[in-house]
């Protein structure tokens, strides 16, 4: 189920204005195997988006947990802004404790350079808050998330929504595609790390 909520934005920015979620049920299943969370960094909209990974018999079952956007006010200056990402994401780790944290990578190149550093300054501290969490960081660049995810290196965001939706069962559309686009970078590592497991 999507769910906005709107935060009032204290003076220490702990939570970016507004977190947009989407939750999978809570139906008493076993503890996770594994949790992993995936993360579409951007100084406007960050999206992440955490799943299960079930290795059992017979094949690898994902299970969706939470997703989300993170925002922050466009109007702030730069280092407000990535406070509330960190600090954003820094709540996230402490409430949902994920074991493997994913990230997008950055281009090898860019139209626009200006936009690249600024997303470099989002990437970096997001990456912070993984690091002062101590958990382990993974990378993949676009082109291997949407070969993963859809068997297609040079899918559409349609074709990449599409895929997230099936392999986790969601029916609630998923909007903005920073929030798909996060759950497939998680879904890459997981199906990554069950391929490699199989061929040890």
């Amino acid at each position: 189920m999507l769910r906005t909520r709107s935060i009032n934005l204290p003076t220490n920015l702990r939570r970016p204005e507004t977190v947009t979620r989407l939750r999978g049920p809570r139906n008493g299943e076993k503890p996770p195997t594994t949790r992993i969370l995936g993360i579409d960094p951007g100084l406007a909209r960050t999206g992440y988006g955490l799943i299960e990974s079930d290795l059992a018999e017979g094949g690898q079952c994902l299970k969706l947990v939470e997703g989300g956007i993170l925002r922050g006010k466009e109007t702030l200056p730069l280092p407000d802004r990535l406070k509330a990402l960190h600090g954003g994401l820094a709540e996230i780790l402490a409430e949902y404790r994920p074991e493997i944290i994913v990230i997008e990578d950055l281009f090898s190149t860019y139209a626009h350079p200006r936009s690249a550093l600024m997303l470099a300054h989002a990437r970096g501290a997001l990456i912070l808050a993984v690091g002062q969490a101590n958990l382990p960081l993974h990378t993949f660049t676009p082109n291997e998330v949407k070969q993963v995810v859809t068997g297609n290196g040079h899918a559409t965001k349609t074709n990449v929504q599409s895929a997230v939706k099936a392999r986790l069962r969601i029916t609630a559309p998923l909007h903005p595609p920073d929030l798909a686009d996060a759950l497939a970078i998680a879904i890459c590592y997981a199906v990554r790390s069950d391929i490699g497991r199989r061929l040890s």
